[in-house]
């Protein structure tokens, strides 16, 4: 199982709407490719949340080939609309890890 890890510093004064919009536009949209079998939506605790909060989200795919799949179809549009709607609002970082 591979884990694709996505975490994100949004500004505060967006944060309630970034989160709404990625339960209920992004999120779908990453899940609709049927590439990933699960995901989980996280607020990360112990941050200083003065400059913006910041969440992780983590999609679960069955396999290292399936993420590929999702890399060259799928990923570079869904990063951009969120890059559109979100510009120099937020900082992020995406990590790829085995689940053991």
């Amino acid at each position: 199982m591979i884990l694709y890890n996505v975490t994100i510093k949004i500004a505060t004064d967006l944060h309630q709407d970034w989160l709404q919009w990625m339960k209920t536009v992004h999120i779908p949209d990453v899940m609709a490719t049927g590439l990933f079998e699960e995901y989980r939506l996280l607020h990360i605790l112990g941050e200083d949340e003065s400059e913006g909060v910041t969440f992780a989200i983590q999609y679960f795919c069955p396999s290292l080939d399936v993420f590929r799949e999702y890399q060259s179809k799928h990923a570079k549009q869904l990063q951009q609309q969120h890059s559109e709607r979100y510009q120099n609002q937020y900082v992020a970082f995406r990590t790829l890890m085995e689940v053991l």
